[in-house]
């Protein structure tokens, strides 16, 4: 079972401040065109999306020098509500450790991942936190927690829906597009049971 985990882009979510994405049909073959055609405009961090570190780290890797291995792979789904605090994270990690998917952590659920938190899974070595938010940390202030998981090479999927999902492990497909230069970009991810 393949279960689509991404907002739609163009009725998404956006962090306010950020750009939202617009479409414009430049062909249509009801005007007479031979095809329809849209061209798009969107920030890298709307709907569904990753962050690299370049996002909060002026010397760190953007988007396409990313190991794409963190973005496909078995992942467990743990469900939260609230604050996250180091207990949490701690107890999470260890869910996921005894379903033996250790590396990428999605929580579901309206949950805020606190600086102490980041700094459990930064020190665990995951590969990948993911949430249901636009972003990971507090959203009046993401900064520092941001820069605690992307300076450990952490990388965060955010604005996943899981509403539907329910804990354990799957296999998560959530590679974002080669746009070089780049400090996210979006992705369409998906899990597989």
């Amino acid at each position: 079972m393949i279960i689509d985990i991404s907002q739609e882009v163009f009725s998404c979510k956006v962090f306010p401040g950020d750009p939202a994405p617009a479409s414009q049909r430049v062909l249509s073959i009801e005007q007479g065109d031979i095809c329809n055609l849209t061209s798009f405009s969107m920030c890298a961090h709307n709907g569904t999306h990753v962050d690299a570190p370049f996002h909060f780290l002026p010397d760190g890797n953007t988007i396409e020098k990313v190991d794409l291995d963190a973005f496909v792979g078995d992942c467990y789904v743990s469900h939260h509500e609230g604050n996250v605090t180091a207990e949490d994270a701690a107890n999470i990690l260890e869910k996921a450790k005894s379903a033996g998917v250790p590396e990428r952590i999605l929580i579901a659920g309206k949950a805020t991942v606190t600086a102490e938190a980041a700094q459990v899974f930064a020190q665990s070595k995951i590969k990948l936190l993911g949430n249901e938010s636009q972003t990971v940390g507090p959203e009046d202030a993401p900064m520092k927690v941001h820069k605690i998981l992307l300076g450990a090479d952490v990388v965060l999927l955010e604005g996943i829906v899981l509403k539907d999902v329910d804990e354990g492990k799957y296999l998560l497909s959530a590679a974002p597009l080669n746009l070089a230069g780049c400090d996210g970009a979006p992705c369409r991810a998906v899990l597989v049971k």
